[in-house]
């Protein structure tokens, strides 16, 4: 989990405005913002407490936004338009570039299920899978990382 460890200092600010953000009557955007400040969260102290994967992978969710596609949500109510240079903040989500809120919050749901699964498919544990689980979860917070700092632009 080192990947994280530069990641952790920005991160108390973007909580701290999800959690301002989370102070909305619209229901379906108040949860999704709730479900990302606490996935977020999820990263945070799992790093700072070396937390197994496992475990980080059983505490995540994507409950809102499973809500949010049956209901027909406009994930662009949480912020319209598309991903700019002047959002990413890791070279690593340059390739996001273009990408709306839409597009995002599908990878992020894709990738939660992707390794919820992967977990039940392996008798509960990720530790003797094939797939390189800690780049999974990588690109999972820094995508997580980048919806935080799209919404946050549009403050």
């Amino acid at each position: 989990m080192e990947w994280l460890n530069a990641g952790i200092a920005p991160l108390k600010e973007i909580l701290a405005f999800l959690y301002r953000k989370s102070k909305t009557n619209d229901v379906h955007k108040k949860q999704l913002i709730i479900e990302l400040r606490d996935n977020l969260n999820v990263f945070k102290n799992g790093y700072m407490n070396q937390v197994s994967y496992d475990t980080m992978i059983d505490l995540l969710s994507n409950t809102a936004i499973q809500s949010g596609i049956k209901n027909n949500f406009p994930f662009r109510k949480l912020k319209a338009g598309a991903i700019e240079s002047r959002h990413v903040h890791d070279d690593r989500n340059k390739r996001y570039i273009g990408w709306t809120t839409e597009r995002l919050i599908d990878k992020i749901d894709e990738k939660t299920v992707e390794l919820k699964n992967l977990k039940k498919m392996n008798g509960g544990s990720v530790d003797k899978v094939k797939n390189n689980v800690s780049l999974m979860m990588g690109n999972l917070y820094f995508r997580m990382k980048l919806l935080a700092y799209f919404i946050h632009s549009g403050k």
